[in-house]
């Protein structure tokens, strides 16, 4: 065969076309390497809100306020504007921007230790007063980023840093259920308590912090969306057993559901 021939064969030759994208970055997140251990639900939940806020197109209008916390290292994920608070003062941060920027979005992303103890007063009031912002708060029942302390959301029984013979509700009390407590609250618009343990509570989760965003333009008042997540670093166990854990422990404590939605009632 002369050369003449193998050149035409192999202009020829018909060009691969590229595969289609399925699945990429989202764009309200930055290309920063996430340092949450293996299996913790954060990165999940992050990506949930990033996702919401592309789909509104509101990047460059919103405004996220983290705490201290695992839940700290997010203002390096995300990259539409983010502020820092002082432990638990998220939603009093959150409440000074949106009262400013009444345009923005606004949003807090807390864990059980902030949210439901030290930062308790700031939430229950930001909720009562119905301030127009959005809480994600993640309950992994355990201070997860200053050693598994026992937490204000950990379970009758389980076993932390400070209740190493379980928790014991004669001394410690019980745990506090944040969505059920926040739901009496006139101010309230949205409670729902929603987890990441599946493709399917995946997207539930997905569709609640959509509404709650929503009702947030809608001027409806305080929204929260309650996660259960994993922390198998400080449960001591694998990923894995981790989720299984969650489903078998966390679940039937805190009942997934919704315990406010002003819109629903407003339809009935």
């Amino acid at each position: 065969m002369s050369d003449t021939t193998t050149t035409a064969a192999v202009a020829e030759k018909p060009k691969k076309e590229k595969s289609p994208i399925l699945f990429g970055r989202t764009g309200s997140l930055t290309k920063a390497i996430t340092n949450y251990c293996p299996g913790c639900s954060h990165g999940i939940a992050q990506r949930l809100v990033a996702e919401v806020i592309d789909e509104f197109e509101v990047e460059g209008e919103t405004v996220g306020v983290c705490p201290v916390g695992c839940s700290v290292s997010a203002y390096n994920f995300y990259s539409c504007d983010m502020a820092q608070a002082a432990h638990g003062r998220a939603p009093a941060v959150a409440t000074g921007i949106k009262r400013a920027k009444s345009d923005n979005i606004v949003f807090t992303y807390q864990g059980d230790g902030d949210l439901a103890s030290i930062g308790m007063a700031e939430t229950v009031h930001a909720a009562t007063r119905g301030e127009n912002i959005t809480v994600i708060f993640i309950n992994n029942a355990i201070y997860g980023m200053t050693g598994g302390q026992m937490a204000p959301t950990s379970l009758p029984g389980q076993v932390t840093q400070t209740s190493p013979y379980g928790r014991d509700t004669d001394a410690a009390g019980f745990p506090i259920r944040v969505c059920e407590l926040l739901s009496t609250l006139d101010g309230v618009a949205l409670a729902q308590r929603v987890t990441v343990d599946s493709p399917k509570n995946v997207r539930a989760a997905k569709r609640a912090i959509k509404k709650a965003f929503q009702y947030q333009i809608d001027g409806r008042g305080f929204t929260i969306i309650e996660i259960l997540a994993t922390c198998p670093t400080n449960w001591g166990l694998t990923p894995a057993d981790s989720f299984t854990w969650l489903q078998e422990n966390m679940i039937p404590y805190y009942p997934l559901g919704v315990y406010k939605d002003t819109g629903a009632a407003e339809k009935e």
